[in-house]
């Protein structure tokens, strides 16, 4: 769970999954409500895309219009201790942010030419807020990380880590 710290950026500390979403329409509605330049952006795990918070809080985006809110949904298929699909059935999750009244698009969340365009079409969208699907592979680059869920939550021993730095260089 991210910590809050503003001078890197991280606004709010969260918990419980799901009420990042609900706070950042907080936010995006009261920026609205004052004519406020700014945007807001709440990146989310796949699987806490299972809490009913999280679509409670995006029918209200949509509801308010929150042009001025992005989420970005890390969609790398592990929750926890197994595969989302094994704990809850997400599919069709595009299908479902659009039926919500989100802008969505998908994208491959290792290439970053593909994050700069996805996050600049977000800015250019208009009455509705915006999501991207960052399909990512968990651990990528670290051979024995790569789709683990294991290594969800757990930390690498030294010698793990000691691998881990050789492979991604």
């Amino acid at each position: 769970h991210p910590v809050m710290n503003r001078e890197i950026g991280i606004e709010f500390s969260n918990g419980s999954l799901g009420m990042g979403l609900s706070l950042g329409v907080g936010v995006a509605l009261a920026g609205k409500v004052k004519n406020a330049e700014y945007r807001v952006f709440v990146v989310l795990g796949d699987g806490e895309c299972n809490e009913g918070s999280v679509w409670e809080a995006a029918m209200s985006a949509a509801h308010y219009n929150l042009d001025n809110l992005t989420a970005i949904v890390d969609r790398n298929r592990i929750q926890n201790d197994r595969w989302t699909s094994e704990v809850m059935n997400l599919e069709p999750l595009t299908d479902k942010w659009e039926a919500f009244g989100w802008n969505v698009q998908e994208i491959n969340g290792h290439e970053f030419a593909d994050i700069m365009g996805a996050f600049n079409t977000a800015r250019s969208i208009k009455g509705q807020p915006a999501v991207i699907i960052a399909n990512t592979v968990k651990g990528k680059g670290v051979s024995f990380m790569e789709n683990n869920v294991d290594f969800h939550g757990k930390a690498p021993s030294e010698e793990q880590l000691t691998k881990a730095l050789e492979e991604i260089g």
